[in-house]
């Protein structure tokens, strides 16, 4: 009786070892998970600068021309 419980404990755990090692759905998340890291990085680093720069110069003009028009009345 002993000897078929342990054999038995021995196929279940045998089986979900087995199962779990074969399992490659945490393997793909990480996969693409670092891919998302390295797109965000290139997209960071073109924008870093340019992006700025562009956004700062809007916000003059847009700053100046509100002060121009308000210069007017």
């Amino acid at each position: 009786m002993f000897n078929k419980l342990c054999a038995k404990a021995y196929a279940t755990t045998a089986s979900y070892v087995h199962s779990f090692s074969a399992d490659k759905r945490g393997v793909t998340a990480i996969e693409y998970a670092i891919i998302g890291v390295a797109i965000s990085a290139i997209i960071f680093a073109m924008f870093n600068g340019k992006l700025s720069t562009a956004l700062d110069g809007a916000m003059k003009t847009i700053s100046d021309n509100i002060d121009s028009a308000s210069k007017i009345k």
